[in-house]
């Protein structure tokens, strides 16, 4: 199809597109001004409420008995269902004074938390229940060696997250879920 309009036809559309294109642009600048802001200051004003998803998945950690003592049995199956090798344990048999059976003893339980892709094949692979995922995400540290973690060495403490709430804000769709009212 041939284009029969002039030079300045052409000229004239090209300025109306940019008009509009325009129009929009400053509208947009221009919102931001005039409208309440959803933005929190953190970590400067972090001792607000925060709201952390019930499901978000931030570090592995041991669940602990009412004694204090880990669950985990060194069966490691979670570190065989690791799809990175995130996960590494080491184990030694030791024989039980009571029963004279050979029984296998958790020595060391290195979880990479810089690795981890979150997948929580590890706590659904763990037949004892003994791992689970935290809604800890403050992780961040200069030094990568920093966020090899030693579950069974450490006892979780709950992190430091301030007023963590529980289930974090209702989910509703097309919404910014942050604040609730």
């Amino acid at each position: 199809m041939e284009n029969n309009q002039s030079y300045f036809g052409e000229l004239g559309h090209g300025i109306k597109t940019l008009a509009t294109g325009m129009k929009i642009t400053w509208k947009e600048y221009f919102k931001d001004f005039f409208t309440n802001k959803s933005t929190e200051q953190y970590p400067e004003n972090r001792k607000t409420t925060l709201h952390v998803a019930k499901r978000h998945r931030g570090r592995l950690v041991f669940k602990r008995d009412e004694n204090g003592n880990y669950k985990c049995t060194a069966c490691t199956l979670c570190e065989k269902t690791c799809p990175n090798g995130t996960i590494n344990i080491k184990t030694e048999m030791v024989t039980d004074e009571a029963t004279g059976k050979k029984k296998r003893r958790l020595v060391d339980y290195q979880y990479d938390l810089g690795d981890c892709m979150f997948c929580q094949l590890c706590t659904n692979a763990c037949n004892f229940d003994a791992i689970e995922f935290t809604n800890d995400f403050e992780n961040a540290v200069f030094d990568r060696n920093k966020l090899v973690l030693h579950l069974d060495k450490e006892v979780y403490d709950g992190g430091s997250l301030p007023n963590l709430r529980d289930g974090g804000a209702p989910f509703e769709v097309g919404k910014f879920n942050t604040k609730t009212k």
